[in-house]
């Protein structure tokens, strides 16, 4: 369980790094080619805040994650469950504000990858209490 977990967190960090940094220097959309439009309803002007918290929360946090499952933390478990917890939160509120889009698929994908984190998560800390 513990290499699962460390394999999704690591998956999921690398993209949202990515993601939040490309949000950040991109203000405007301009790298990721999305519109400021998709904002309308939000409370965002462009997409710095946005990044920042894709960068922060949905990047360091599973890095961190794995980064204490590799040290057997025993809290691994529980942290894997709050990585996909909060990823699954993250996409529900995108999908609340800019709605879904399936070109290209990412939002299914996330949602995807987050109930595979939370169900290894749930998972691994089942099977620690049963020990």
């Amino acid at each position: 369980m513990a290499r699962a977990a460390i394999a999704l967190e690591l998956f999921l960090a690398v993209g949202a790094l990515g993601g939040g940094a490309a949000l950040m220097l991109g203000p405007r959309g301009q790298i990721l080619r999305m519109p400021l439009s998709a904002l309308a309803g939000s409370p965002f002007n462009d997409y710095f805040v946005p990044g920042a918290i894709l960068f922060v929360v949905i990047g360091c946090g599973p890095l961190a994650a794995a980064f204490l499952t590799w040290r057997r933390h025993r809290l691994a478990p529980l942290l894997a469950c709050a990585v996909g917890a909060a990823l699954l939160i993250w996409i529900a509120v995108e999908i609340a504000i800019i709605g879904y889009s399936n070109e290209p698929p990412l939002q299914a994908l996330y949602l995807a990858l987050g109930a595979a984190i939370l169900g290894v998560g749930l998972g691994w800390w089942r099977q620690g209490r049963a020990s």
